[in-house]
């Protein structure tokens, strides 16, 4: 058998389920691995290895009388440290929160808890879950299990490097404006957006109350299954998420794949994108017609005005939200983070109102001339290849409009239709850091784009590839 953290959570799960080993050799395993890892990507803020392993051991022994608490029964995972849980500090990736003990537990934690997941951490981000690149000026960078001087892409930087070094089976991470697809597409693990209001917010730190999604990264697709299957479904905490009935989506896996249409837009996902990622798309897409997909190019809507649209919503809720705080200590916040939010506090009443109404004529159309052809639109994470901490440390200068804009311009549109979409790697650069693309499907579509990303994963390697670190 290979080293317990080399497993994918499916097989940690079942493993436990079988007894073919324990809870408590499951998180001494991980631990080890946490401890191992953590000074070289920093991607870990607190470990609690004392509870960790007191639960696995209450677990094993429920375990030893038959009881298992749900599907995740015994697994080791850390979560993005914006996930709120009772009496323990939540910082939020920022010194404003560093020492502020939490009231309440997010429903999140809670539907994992009941499934029987141990937390055993909190993993780095960007400050206020607000930087795609990784940087955080309060507690380090996280850094790019396959290069250390590579950024993990933000904000959930320690979900994504933590996955891809194997230091924990499954993480939480929020996306807003990328923050679950970018750090899963440029560490080389999978990354699931949901759809607006699949999975409850309640208890976790808001950023853009129209926009936040809460999601999984883990190693496979399968994997993203099992959390989603814990996490969705209606929350009276939450009065976003639907009253519809969740899938069982990991049976859907199971399924034959014939006949899906595979969008591929005409304009905006493809432009400008750097030859080696170009490539890596194509081959990706040649294997997706090779499952019995087929291929088929469609026009979109204007992306663009979607794109500008969502930052102007970002930030005016963004600057809300922290008006308190940005008038009695401007100076606790980082100079980037700082920056944006005030410039959020420009934005006119009448551009937000604008780009409200804009949401939905833009959703209108793609329902009715994009998903009425297709069923999934295949992507590209990131038009070009991770770029290094060095280059993308820009604060709050002039650069940084550039940066931030490459890294985000083709996540933020599907955050702002509140559409679901799978980050998955798909490729490597001359240099081996991993190439990512996405599956972007129609509203609460969640199964079908997992249902695909699962198909590609069985018959590629990339998502099995690991970091030589530690």
């Amino acid at each position: 058998m290979s080293a317990l953290h080399e497993m994918t959570l499916a097989e940690a799960a079942a493993a436990l389920r079988s007894r073919r080993v324990s809870a408590v050799e499951l998180v001494q395993a991980q631990l080890a691995r946490a401890r191992a890892v953590q000074p070289a990507i920093n991607a870990f803020i607190r470990i609690d290895e004392e509870s960790a392993m007191a639960h696995a051991r209450a677990l094993d022994s429920e375990a030893a009388r038959g009881h298992f608490r749900g599907p995740l029964h015994g697994v080791p995972m850390a979560h993005k440290d914006m996930f709120y849980r009772t009496g323990l500090v939540t910082t939020c990736g920022s010194a404003i929160r560093r020492d502020v003990r939490a009231d309440t537990t997010a429903t999140a934690l809670e539907r994992l808890d009941a499934a029987g997941a141990i937390d055993f951490g909190t993993l780095n981000m960007a400050e206020f879950a607000y930087g795609p690149t990784g940087h955080n000026v309060h507690v380090g960078a996280a850094r790019n299990p396959w290069n250390t001087a590579h950024i993990t892409g933000g904000s959930s930087s320690g979900s994504g490097a933590a996955v891809a070094a194997r230091a924990t089976f499954g993480a939480l991470g929020s996306d807003t404006g990328g923050s679950v697809r970018l750090p899963a597409s440029l560490c080389g693990v999978t990354g699931l957006k949901v759809s607006y209001g699949r999975v409850s917010r309640a208890g976790a730190m808001p950023l853009s109350y129209s926009m936040d999604t809460i999601g999984p990264l883990a190693r496979t697709a399968l994997d993203c299954a099992l959390m989603l299957q814990v996490l969705a479904g209606a929350d009276p905490r939450d009065p976003t998420t639907p009253a519809q009935s969740v899938p069982d989506y990991a049976a859907r896996l199971q399924q034959p794949l014939s006949g899906l249409r595979v969008g591929v837009p005409n304009q905006f996902f493809y432009d400008d994108l750097d030859p080696v990622v170009a490539r890596c798309i194509d081959e990706a897409r040649k294997v997706l017609a090779s499952l019995g997909c087929r291929i088929i190019p469609i026009d979109l809507p204007d992306m663009r005005a979607a794109e500008v649209a969502a930052t102007h919503v970002i930030a005016a809720e963004a600057a809300t939200l922290h008006g308190n705080w940005l008038r009695n200590r401007p100076q606790d916040y980082s100079p980037q983070v700082r920056a944006r939010l005030m410039r959020g506090l420009a934005v006119p009443a009448s551009r937000y109102i604008d780009a409200l109404r804009l949401r939905g004529e833009l959703l209108q159309r793609f329902l009715s001339e994009v998903f009425n052809q297709v069923d999934v639109l295949h992507i590209p994470s990131l038009a070009i290849p991770t770029p290094t901490l060095a280059e993308t440390d820009v604060g709050g200068g002039a650069k940084m409009d550039r940066i931030l804009a490459l890294l985000t311009r083709l996540q933020r549109p599907l955050n702002f239709l509140g559409l679901p979409s799978i980050a998955l790697p798909c490729g490597e650069t001359a240099s081996g850091m991993p190439v990512g693309m996405q599956l972007a499907g129609r509203p609460f579509a969640e199964d079908v784009i997992l249902h695909l990303a699962h198909a590609f994963q069985q018959v590629t390697p990339w998502h099995a590839r690991q970091p030589a670190i530690g």
